[in-house]
């Protein structure tokens, strides 16, 4: 344990994400002080595909890092630990003898892998029973399988045993150490298909039957606790690494949700609802997940450890990207606001947001994206808030299976991630819902908590009720008027979606 007579004032999070990088410090207070981000290129070698370049990740995580610490006008000796959290799921495979990876990171999004889910449908209740998780693309394992299938087994020079796997947290962490460490938190592991909730260890039958080596994994390790120290190479200073978790683990722990009732959605290229479920495993019956919201070497002293209930949402920003990049009918986000604001309704027209297929609770991976009621009449404005009502109905069919699934209903959502900048949205969420929405004013609530829990292992912040208690919010967005026409938008929203479904079958 660090002595906090001697702790430094500042805390670094990395929170690397699935459009970009970035680094921030936070004081003493809890406040940022510098931040730097650079966003992250998307790679789509084929429909349905999509790749990030580990080695950009590296590189754009050492100069945010160097980035911030400039910005900040501090010296690196004065951060007293870092916390990191990542998009989940996304994978890679490298070789430890060279550091390369061999091939491309496969993002979370990727749909390439469906096949070989669907021919594993009859092990789908048995992955589940062990994993919490539905048998789907968007996990890791069939990313990992293909990548042995396709890139390691058709390389005779390779030797297995050179061979690391991980998530992004995992080859970041191997990279910050200087290749010391290759580890993983029990969150992002959980996101696997490979582990298993039960013993919280690597699951043996699971590597068999997608026939993965267990000599590629990491180590499992908890996720608040020290992981490794920053080597110097990198800022000039030994620093502790304190804290890795999933980005939607750690939004959790920034809005103090570390028991059962409280709950979050982050609102960011897609959109994830959590909610903490204590220290039992709490299974679905509405097709969400049951994950770990965070492990602690320390659980007499940190936030709670425990698990969760968790409704992922494939496409939400990336959504409103696709407007502004792929149709072109914006030109940034932050119009979208007035635009749908400009008129009374969607004029009939519904959006299917299935650009990477259904996430919870429908899990249908050949529904595709689709605008439905569209006439001579529509209009750009039509089009723009139909894309924005279809977040938070997305949102909507979560929170009901939510409440469905436990004893504790949500009352309250709280909500951070780039698109809850959006008043038109967040007020049309709290009326599809009947219930407040509450925003913080500090929207990078992935970073926070994991500066938040890297802090409190370091002890830069003694007290965890007390750090969420002083965090600030912005506004509370009430049902308003409009939430019977919300609910009857709803319910031709489902509609549309029975439309969309299977369309690629």
């Amino acid at each position: 344990m660090i002595n906090r007579i001697s702790v430094p004032p500042y805390v670094m999070a990395l929170d690397l994400g699935t459009t970009g990088n970035r680094a921030l410090i936070f004081d003493a207070t809890g406040a940022i002080v510098a931040q730097a981000y650079r966003e992250l290129p998307q790679i789509y070698p084929h429909p349905g595909w999509v790749e990030h370049d580990p080695q950009q990740i590296w590189a754009d995580t050492l100069g945010v890092m160097q980035s911030a610490v400039a910005q900040a006008g501090i010296l690196a000796a004065e951060i007293a630990a870092i916390g990191l959290t990542v998009q989940r799921e996304t994978c890679l495979v490298w070789n430890r003898r060279t550091g390369r990876p061999l091939y491309n990171a496969i993002v979370w999004q990727d749909r390439r892998t469906a096949p070989h889910c669907e021919a594993l449908a009859h092990e789908a209740e048995r992955i589940y029973q062990k994993t919490g998780l539905v048998l789907d693309a968007y996990f890791s394992a069939t990313k990992l399988a293909w990548l042995r299938q396709h890139v390691v087994k058709r390389d005779p020079s390779l030797n297995e045993a050179d061979l690391l796997a991980g998530t992004i947290d995992t080859w970041i962490l191997w990279n910050l150490t200087g290749g010391a460490q290759h580890l993983t938190d029990h969150s992002n592991a959980s996101r696997t298909m490979l582990y298993n909730l039960t013993t919280q260890t690597w699951d043996p039958e699971l590597l068999e039957l997608f026939d993965l080596p267990a000599t590629w994994l990491p180590q499992l390790s908890p996720s608040l606790g020290l992981m490794g120290h920053l080597h110097p190479a990198v800022l000039g200073a030994r620093i502790p690494i304190t804290a890795v978790l999933g980005d939607q683990q750690a939004a959790l722990l920034a809005h103090g949700c570390d028991r059962p009732g409280l709950s979050k959605c982050t609102y960011g290229t897609g959109a994830f609802l959590v909610a903490h479920t204590g220290s039992q495993v709490v299974r679905s019956s509405h097709r969400l997940l049951s994950t770990v919201a965070w492990t602690s070497a320390r659980p007499d002293q940190d936030p709670l450890p425990g698990f969760a209930l968790e409704g992922s949402m494939f496409t939400t920003g990336s959504c409103i990207q696709w407007l502004r990049d792929g149709l072109k009918i914006i030109q940034s986000a932050a119009e979208t606001d007035a635009l749908a604001s400009s008129v009374a309704d969607t004029g009939d027209v519904y959006f299917v947001p299935a650009l990477s297929g259904l996430g919870a609770p429908h899990w249908d991976m050949s529904a595709r994206a689709s605008f439905m009621g569209i006439t001579g009449g529509t209009q750009r404005e039509h089009l723009v808030r139909a894309v924005l009502e279809s977040i938070a109905y997305q949102v909507a069919d979560v929170v009901a299976a939510i409440n469905q699934d436990q004893a504790h209903p949500i009352e309250r959502l709280k909500v951070d991630g780039g698109s809850c900048q959006n008043d038109f949205l967040m007020q049309f969420q709290a009326d599809v819902l009947g219930i407040p929405v509450e925003r913080p004013a500090v929207l990078d609530a992935t970073a926070q908590g994991a500066a938040f829990a890297a802090g409190l292992v370091a002890e830069v912040w003694p007290d965890y009720a007390s750090l969420i208690a002083a965090r600030p919010v912005n506004r509370v967005f009430e049902p308003g008027s409009q939430h019977s026409q919300a609910q009857a938008g709803l319910h031709r929203w489902h509609q549309a979606v029975e439309r969309a479904k299977h369309w690629a079958d």
